[in-house]
């Protein structure tokens, strides 16, 4: 497991760095080397080493220097592992903010296996863990790192799925399996999957799953799909078990006012944290979810910001105005440009330049998958922004 969570993070560091793809967790062997065979230079060596130290503490153990000292993946894992048995307290998870930096949210392990003896309570019994999402995420590591040993599996217990497509649950989910997945994902399943084994449990979290996509499943057949609420910031703060009921606490959050949530911590002590969307109490420990607050979307289960692709397609010379919005889902799960050229710009060279530029400054999940030009940005009779067709993308 903790082998896992290193490949993850090294390989989704390489990738946001690099803006490509890396070679999928499977292919990473204890002897593949990171300079020769990633073709890691010095310089991100060094970027990966601080990633892999910051995320779990080595600087406590006083072992960081040994990362930069060995060049295979077994090495880096053993030096992890070497660090955790000297200091474990805290961890470091990263997410993005509104400007696309990543943002580091410390955790004492204390309340993170706070959360999972909660979580051993809502899935007892799980004899697998089917995840398609990343160890080194607060999500992926809560249910594919500290669940598993809470419920007693063992590392081949925990299946990574995401090398497969959904359609892989069809023949290879048993009774006793809890998916862990995410909205897009589950809108796969939905569409791919006519009928799950029976007694398999699904976890859905990352962003708030859209009733339709949950009823589909439930179609499907399965036997409970668990939505989960938090943040990287927090952790989990709420589940429910169907789309049609609010959300319930976890026994040790409280929510005060409609963002802020504060923690009874384990070892005693309180924890005050702002949510990214209003949250409407409907009782003492329930609550629905309400509009986020910093307009961020889904997309693949990443947080995107439109303002942000705006702010990097704007400072194009061709460019006088843009829009940046998610597609409707009848269109597709990416965002989608609108752009008002300057005069003297021909159209197949501005596409060609805001292509070549997204590429360079975006992140896949940044990057428009549909482009419309136009004289002006679509408005309502109103004159407030409007939605557009994919027509003349």
């Amino acid at each position: 497991m903790l082998r896992r969570f290193v490949i993850d993070l090294l390989a989704d560091e390489m990738a946001r760095h690099r803006r490509a793809a890396v070679p999928h967790a499977s292919m990473w062997a204890d002897y593949l080397r990171l300079d020769l065979d990633l073709g890691a230079d010095s310089l991100e060596l060094m970027t990966l080493a601080t990633a892999l130290a910051e995320s779990v503490h080595l600087h406590e153990s006083g072992i960081e220097d040994y990362l930069l000292a060995r060049r295979t993946l077994g090495e880096w894992v053993d030096i992890t592992a070497t660090g955790l048995a000297r200091y474990s307290e805290r961890l470091t998870f990263r997410t993005s903010g509104s400007s696309g930096t990543p943002k580091p949210c410390v955790h004492a392990l204390a309340t993170l296996q706070q959360e999972t003896r909660h979580l051993a309570t809502l899935f007892p019994e799980r004899k697998r863990i089917l995840c398609a999402v990343p160890a080194h995420h607060i999500y992926g590591f809560l249910f594919s790192v500290l669940l598993p040993a809470r419920l007693g599996l063992c590392a081949e217990d925990v299946i990574d799925l995401r090398s497969s497509t959904p359609a892989w649950l069809v023949r290879g989910a048993r009774p006793g399996d809890l998916v862990i997945g995410f909205p897009d994902f589950w809108h796969a399943v939905g569409r791919t999957v006519p009928e799950l084994p029976p007694g398999v449990v699904g976890v859905t979290s990352c962003a708030p799953c859209p009733d339709e996509v949950s009823q589909q499943v439930q179609d499907a057949g399965i036997e409970r799909l668990v939505h989960v609420y938090g943040a990287s910031e927090t952790g989990g703060v709420g589940a429910r078990d169907s789309h049609r009921e609010p959300y319930t606490l976890f026994p040790y959050w409280r929510v005060e006012g409609d963002h802020r949530v504060v923690r009874q911590m384990p070892e005693g002590g309180q924890q005050v944290a702002w949510v990214q969307d209003r949250l409407e109490l409907s009782g003492e420990s329930s609550f629905r979810v309400g509009p986020r607050l910093d307009h961020g979307v889904q997309v693949g289960g990443i947080n995107v910001f439109p303002a942000r692709v705006r702010e990097v397609l704007k400072a194009h010379p061709a460019v006088d105005d843009v829009a940046v919005r998610l597609m409707r889902p009848d269109e597709g799960a990416r965002l989608k440009a609108f752009v008002v050229p300057r005069p003297g710009w021909e159209r197949t060279d501005i596409l060609r330049e805001l292509r070549a530029l997204a590429e360079r400054e975006l992140t896949t999940s940044e990057r428009p998958k549909a482009w419309r030009l136009g004289e002006r940005l679509p408005t309502t009779p109103a004159g407030k922004p409007a939605d557009w067709d994919l027509h003349d993308s």
